[in-house]
Protein backbone atom coordinates (compact mmCIF):
# COMPACT_ATOMS: atom_id res chain seq x y z
CA UNK A 1 0.00 0.00 0.00
CA UNK A 2 1.34 3.43 -0.95
CA UNK A 3 2.10 5.63 2.06
CA UNK A 4 2.17 9.41 2.06
CA UNK A 5 4.12 11.64 4.40
CA UNK A 6 2.32 14.10 6.64
CA UNK A 7 3.39 17.00 4.42
CA UNK A 8 2.30 15.18 1.26
CA UNK A 9 -1.14 14.47 2.76
CA UNK A 10 -1.56 18.13 3.70
CA UNK A 11 -0.50 19.24 0.23
CA UNK A 12 -2.67 16.74 -1.69
CA UNK A 13 -5.80 17.50 0.31
CA UNK A 14 -5.02 21.21 0.78
CA UNK A 15 -5.42 21.03 4.54
CA UNK A 16 -3.79 23.59 6.84
CA UNK A 17 -1.40 22.08 9.42
CA UNK A 18 -3.30 23.85 12.21
CA UNK A 19 -6.56 22.20 11.08
CA UNK A 20 -4.98 18.75 11.14
CA UNK A 21 -3.70 19.36 14.67
CA UNK A 22 -7.20 20.42 15.68
CA UNK A 23 -8.69 17.15 14.37
CA UNK A 24 -5.99 15.16 16.12
CA UNK A 25 -6.66 16.88 19.44
CA UNK A 26 -10.38 16.23 19.00
CA UNK A 27 -9.63 12.53 18.54
CA UNK A 28 -11.04 12.48 15.00
CA UNK A 29 -7.85 11.04 13.52
CA UNK A 30 -4.73 9.66 15.17
CA UNK A 31 -1.46 11.56 15.00
CA UNK A 32 0.97 9.83 12.65
CA UNK A 33 3.86 10.48 10.29
CA UNK A 34 2.54 8.54 7.26
CA UNK A 35 -0.92 8.03 5.84
CA UNK A 36 -2.41 5.26 3.73
CA UNK A 37 -5.51 5.40 1.55
CA UNK A 38 -7.98 4.85 4.48
CA UNK A 39 -6.49 7.77 6.42
CA UNK A 40 -6.55 10.00 3.33
CA UNK A 41 -10.22 9.11 2.85
CA UNK A 42 -10.93 10.03 6.46
CA UNK A 43 -9.07 13.33 6.10
CA UNK A 44 -10.98 14.10 2.90
CA UNK A 45 -14.27 13.54 4.76
CA UNK A 46 -13.17 15.80 7.62
CA UNK A 47 -12.08 18.47 5.15
CA UNK A 48 -15.47 18.37 3.41
CA UNK A 49 -17.27 18.73 6.74
CA UNK A 50 -15.02 21.61 7.70
CA UNK A 51 -15.93 23.41 4.44
CA UNK A 52 -19.58 22.95 5.44
CA UNK A 53 -18.72 24.85 8.65
CA UNK A 54 -19.32 21.90 10.96
CA UNK A 55 -16.92 22.27 13.87
CA UNK A 56 -14.74 19.53 15.30
CA UNK A 57 -16.75 19.21 18.49
CA UNK A 58 -19.98 18.57 16.57
CA UNK A 59 -18.26 16.00 14.37
CA UNK A 60 -16.76 14.31 17.43
CA UNK A 61 -20.13 14.17 19.22
CA UNK A 62 -21.76 12.57 16.17
CA UNK A 63 -18.94 10.06 15.71
CA UNK A 64 -19.01 9.00 19.38
CA UNK A 65 -22.80 8.68 19.29
CA UNK A 66 -22.61 6.58 16.11
CA UNK A 67 -20.02 4.31 17.69
CA UNK A 68 -22.36 3.80 20.64
CA UNK A 69 -25.46 2.92 18.62
CA UNK A 70 -23.82 0.95 15.80
CA UNK A 71 -20.73 -0.72 17.24
CA UNK A 72 -18.58 0.76 14.44
CA UNK A 73 -15.00 1.52 15.35
CA UNK A 74 -14.63 4.32 12.79
CA UNK A 75 -17.93 5.64 11.34
CA UNK A 76 -16.07 8.15 9.16
CA UNK A 77 -14.60 5.23 7.21
CA UNK A 78 -17.27 2.56 7.61
CA UNK A 79 -20.26 4.65 6.52
CA UNK A 80 -21.18 7.64 4.37
CA UNK A 81 -21.50 10.93 6.25
CA UNK A 82 -24.36 13.24 5.26
CA UNK A 83 -25.26 16.68 6.55
CA UNK A 84 -28.95 17.33 7.22
CA UNK A 85 -29.42 20.89 8.43
CA UNK A 86 -27.10 21.34 11.40
CA UNK A 87 -26.68 17.63 12.10
CA UNK A 88 -24.68 14.72 10.73
CA UNK A 89 -26.27 11.42 9.80
CA UNK A 90 -24.53 8.27 8.63
CA UNK A 91 -25.64 5.97 5.80
CA UNK A 92 -24.72 2.32 6.20
CA UNK A 93 -26.18 -0.79 4.50
CA UNK A 94 -28.97 1.23 2.90
CA UNK A 95 -30.11 2.84 6.15
CA UNK A 96 -29.39 6.35 7.44
CA UNK A 97 -28.84 6.82 11.16
CA UNK A 98 -29.07 10.02 13.19
CA UNK A 99 -27.06 8.88 16.23
CA UNK A 100 -27.59 11.98 18.38
CA UNK A 101 -31.37 11.57 18.23
CA UNK A 102 -31.16 7.76 18.07
CA UNK A 103 -33.20 7.70 14.87
CA UNK A 104 -33.27 5.46 11.85
CA UNK A 105 -33.92 7.36 8.61
CA UNK A 106 -35.28 5.28 5.74
CA UNK A 107 -35.05 6.53 2.15
CA UNK A 108 -38.37 5.79 0.46
CA UNK A 109 -37.33 7.41 -2.81
CA UNK A 110 -33.55 7.67 -3.02
CA UNK A 111 -33.76 9.04 -6.55
CA UNK A 112 -35.25 12.28 -5.23
CA UNK A 113 -32.50 12.98 -2.73
CA UNK A 114 -31.59 12.05 0.85
CA UNK A 115 -34.09 14.36 2.53
CA UNK A 116 -37.16 12.34 1.51
CA UNK A 117 -37.15 9.96 4.45
CA UNK A 118 -39.39 8.36 7.01
CA UNK A 119 -38.18 8.37 10.60
CA UNK A 120 -38.24 5.77 13.35
CA UNK A 121 -36.47 5.57 16.67
CA UNK A 122 -33.57 3.18 16.99
CA UNK A 123 -34.44 0.18 19.17
CA UNK A 124 -32.52 0.05 22.45
CA UNK A 125 -29.57 -2.30 22.58
CA UNK A 126 -30.54 -5.78 23.66
CA UNK A 127 -27.67 -7.31 25.63
CA UNK A 128 -27.53 -11.01 24.89
CA UNK A 129 -30.51 -10.76 22.56
CA UNK A 130 -29.47 -13.93 20.73
CA UNK A 131 -29.96 -15.92 23.92
CA UNK A 132 -33.06 -13.99 25.00
CA UNK A 133 -36.31 -15.05 23.28
CA UNK A 134 -38.11 -11.88 24.40
CA UNK A 135 -35.26 -9.72 23.07
CA UNK A 136 -35.34 -11.45 19.68
CA UNK A 137 -39.13 -11.14 19.52
CA UNK A 138 -39.03 -7.44 20.41
CA UNK A 139 -36.47 -6.71 17.72
CA UNK A 140 -38.47 -8.67 15.14
CA UNK A 141 -41.71 -6.85 16.02
CA UNK A 142 -39.98 -3.47 16.04
CA UNK A 143 -38.50 -3.92 12.58
CA UNK A 144 -41.89 -5.07 11.29
CA UNK A 145 -43.49 -1.95 12.77
CA UNK A 146 -40.89 0.33 11.19
CA UNK A 147 -41.40 -1.33 7.80
CA UNK A 148 -45.18 -0.94 8.15
CA UNK A 149 -44.72 2.79 8.85
CA UNK A 150 -42.43 3.09 5.84
CA UNK A 151 -45.11 1.49 3.67
CA UNK A 152 -47.84 3.78 4.99
CA UNK A 153 -49.66 1.05 6.96
CA UNK A 154 -50.03 3.16 10.11
CA UNK A 155 -52.68 1.01 11.83
CA UNK A 156 -50.56 -2.12 11.42
CA UNK A 157 -47.55 -0.28 12.84
CA UNK A 158 -49.55 0.94 15.83
CA UNK A 159 -50.75 -2.56 16.63
CA UNK A 160 -47.19 -3.91 16.44
CA UNK A 161 -45.92 -1.17 18.78
CA UNK A 162 -48.70 -2.07 21.23
CA UNK A 163 -47.60 -5.72 21.12
CA UNK A 164 -44.05 -4.62 21.94
CA UNK A 165 -45.23 -2.55 24.90
CA UNK A 166 -47.33 -5.45 26.16
CA UNK A 167 -44.09 -7.44 26.41
CA UNK A 168 -41.89 -4.56 27.61
CA UNK A 169 -43.81 -1.45 28.82
CA UNK A 170 -40.60 0.66 28.92
CA UNK A 171 -39.36 -0.10 25.40
CA UNK A 172 -38.54 3.53 24.69
CA UNK A 173 -38.33 3.28 20.89
CA UNK A 174 -41.85 1.86 20.71
CA UNK A 175 -43.16 4.50 23.15
CA UNK A 176 -41.77 7.32 21.01
CA UNK A 177 -42.90 5.91 17.66
CA UNK A 178 -46.40 5.06 18.88
CA UNK A 179 -46.64 8.49 20.49
CA UNK A 180 -45.71 10.13 17.21
CA UNK A 181 -48.38 8.17 15.33
CA UNK A 182 -50.98 9.37 17.83
CA UNK A 183 -49.58 12.91 17.55
CA UNK A 184 -50.08 12.96 13.77
CA UNK A 185 -53.65 11.77 14.31
CA UNK A 186 -54.14 14.75 16.66
CA UNK A 187 -54.68 12.38 19.60
CA UNK A 188 -52.57 14.66 21.77
CA UNK A 189 -53.55 13.34 25.20
CA UNK A 190 -52.47 9.81 24.31
CA UNK A 191 -49.30 11.09 22.64
CA UNK A 192 -48.43 13.00 25.81
CA UNK A 193 -48.85 9.87 27.92
CA UNK A 194 -46.51 7.89 25.70
CA UNK A 195 -43.87 10.63 25.49
CA UNK A 196 -43.91 11.08 29.26
CA UNK A 197 -43.49 7.34 29.71
CA UNK A 198 -40.45 7.52 27.42
CA UNK A 199 -38.88 10.33 29.47
CA UNK A 200 -39.35 8.28 32.63
CA UNK A 201 -38.02 5.10 31.01
CA UNK A 202 -34.90 6.92 29.78
CA UNK A 203 -34.32 10.40 31.31
CA UNK A 204 -31.44 10.97 28.86
CA UNK A 205 -33.60 10.43 25.76
CA UNK A 206 -33.36 13.87 24.11
CA UNK A 207 -36.06 13.35 21.49
CA UNK A 208 -38.57 12.21 24.12
CA UNK A 209 -38.39 15.65 25.77
CA UNK A 210 -38.47 17.43 22.40
CA UNK A 211 -41.57 15.51 21.29
CA UNK A 212 -43.17 16.09 24.69
CA UNK A 213 -42.59 19.82 24.20
CA UNK A 214 -44.29 19.65 20.80
CA UNK A 215 -47.43 17.98 22.09
CA UNK A 216 -47.63 20.30 25.11
CA UNK A 217 -47.39 23.23 22.73
CA UNK A 218 -50.31 21.81 20.71
CA UNK A 219 -52.26 21.56 23.98
CA UNK A 220 -51.42 25.27 24.61
CA UNK A 221 -49.57 24.46 27.84
CA UNK A 222 -46.75 26.80 26.95
CA UNK A 223 -44.89 26.88 30.27
CA UNK A 224 -44.73 23.09 30.35
CA UNK A 225 -43.57 22.98 26.73
CA UNK A 226 -40.81 25.48 27.56
CA UNK A 227 -39.66 23.21 30.40
CA UNK A 228 -39.59 20.19 28.08
CA UNK A 229 -37.65 21.99 25.32
CA UNK A 230 -35.24 23.36 27.91
CA UNK A 231 -34.56 19.85 29.19
CA UNK A 232 -33.86 18.65 25.64
CA UNK A 233 -31.33 21.46 25.24
CA UNK A 234 -29.71 20.63 28.58
CA UNK A 235 -29.16 17.10 27.29
CA UNK A 236 -28.07 18.21 23.79
CA UNK A 237 -27.02 21.90 23.63
CA UNK A 238 -26.51 21.67 19.88
CA UNK A 239 -30.07 20.48 19.16
CA UNK A 240 -31.06 23.24 16.71
CA UNK A 241 -34.74 22.25 16.39
CA UNK A 242 -35.20 22.49 20.15
CA UNK A 243 -33.76 26.03 20.17
CA UNK A 244 -36.13 26.99 17.34
CA UNK A 245 -39.25 25.67 19.06
CA UNK A 246 -38.18 27.08 22.41
CA UNK A 247 -37.75 30.52 20.83
CA UNK A 248 -41.30 30.33 19.46
CA UNK A 249 -42.66 29.28 22.85
CA UNK A 250 -40.81 32.09 24.63
CA UNK A 251 -42.28 34.64 22.22
CA UNK A 252 -45.76 33.35 23.07
CA UNK A 253 -44.96 34.08 26.72
CA UNK A 254 -43.57 37.54 25.80
CA UNK A 255 -40.14 36.45 27.05
CA UNK A 256 -38.45 38.40 24.30
CA UNK A 257 -34.86 38.37 25.49
CA UNK A 258 -34.95 34.63 26.09
CA UNK A 259 -36.49 34.11 22.64
CA UNK A 260 -33.79 36.28 21.06
CA UNK A 261 -31.06 34.17 22.65
CA UNK A 262 -32.47 30.95 21.22
CA UNK A 263 -33.09 32.44 17.76
CA UNK A 264 -29.43 33.52 17.71
CA UNK A 265 -28.29 30.07 18.82
CA UNK A 266 -30.44 28.47 16.14
CA UNK A 267 -28.87 30.40 13.24
CA UNK A 268 -25.40 29.58 14.59
CA UNK A 269 -26.33 25.90 14.38
CA UNK A 270 -28.33 25.99 11.14
CA UNK A 271 -27.34 28.83 8.81
CA UNK A 272 -29.29 27.93 5.67
CA UNK A 273 -32.85 27.29 4.62
CA UNK A 274 -36.31 28.73 5.29
CA UNK A 275 -36.20 28.12 9.03
CA UNK A 276 -32.91 30.00 9.33
CA UNK A 277 -34.44 32.85 7.28
CA UNK A 278 -37.42 32.96 9.64
CA UNK A 279 -35.11 32.99 12.66
CA UNK A 280 -33.19 35.96 11.23
CA UNK A 281 -36.48 37.78 10.60
CA UNK A 282 -37.50 37.27 14.23
CA UNK A 283 -34.12 38.49 15.44
CA UNK A 284 -34.49 41.70 13.41
CA UNK A 285 -37.97 42.29 14.82
CA UNK A 286 -36.88 41.71 18.41
CA UNK A 287 -33.79 43.92 18.09
CA UNK A 288 -35.86 46.65 16.45
CA UNK A 289 -38.40 46.48 19.27
CA UNK A 290 -35.68 46.68 21.90
CA UNK A 291 -34.04 49.64 20.14
CA UNK A 292 -37.33 51.51 19.98
CA UNK A 293 -38.00 50.84 23.66
CA UNK A 294 -34.57 52.16 24.67
CA UNK A 295 -35.00 55.24 22.46
CA UNK A 296 -38.42 55.92 23.95
CA UNK A 297 -37.06 55.79 27.48
CA UNK A 298 -34.08 57.97 26.54
CA UNK A 299 -36.38 60.68 25.14
CA UNK A 300 -38.10 61.22 28.49
CA UNK A 301 -35.80 63.93 29.84
CA UNK A 302 -36.28 67.41 31.30
CA UNK A 303 -34.21 70.55 30.59
CA UNK A 304 -31.84 71.66 33.32
CA UNK A 305 -32.58 74.95 35.11
CA UNK A 306 -30.47 77.91 33.93
CA UNK A 307 -27.11 78.10 35.60
CA UNK A 308 -27.09 74.40 36.55
CA UNK A 309 -23.97 72.57 35.44
CA UNK A 310 -24.70 69.36 33.59
CA UNK A 311 -23.56 66.15 35.25
CA UNK A 312 -23.71 62.48 34.48
CA UNK A 313 -25.86 60.23 36.64
CA UNK A 314 -26.46 56.51 36.64
CA UNK A 315 -30.20 56.05 36.31
CA UNK A 316 -31.66 52.54 36.73
CA UNK A 317 -33.72 51.48 33.73
CA UNK A 318 -36.75 49.23 33.71
CA UNK A 319 -35.58 46.02 32.06
CA UNK A 320 -37.34 44.63 29.03
CA UNK A 321 -39.48 41.56 29.50
CA UNK A 322 -37.16 38.61 30.01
Amino acid sequence: MTLYSRQDALRILRIAPRQLICWERAGLISEQDTYGFPELTQLRTLSALQHLRINSRSIRNSVVAMQAVSGMSNPLLESAVIRTGSRLVFRHSGIMVDPIRKQLLFDFDAANGPHRVTVAMLPPAQNGAAANPDGRELQRLFLQAVQAEEQGRKNVAMELYRKILAIDPVYTAALINLGTLHYHQKQYARAEELYRSATLADPSYVLAFFDLGNVLDELQRVEESIAAYSRAIELAPGYADAHYNLALACERKSERRRALSHWQTYIRLDKRGPWADHARSQIRKLLSREKLAITHRGARCHPLPRGTAPSLQLVPQRPLSA
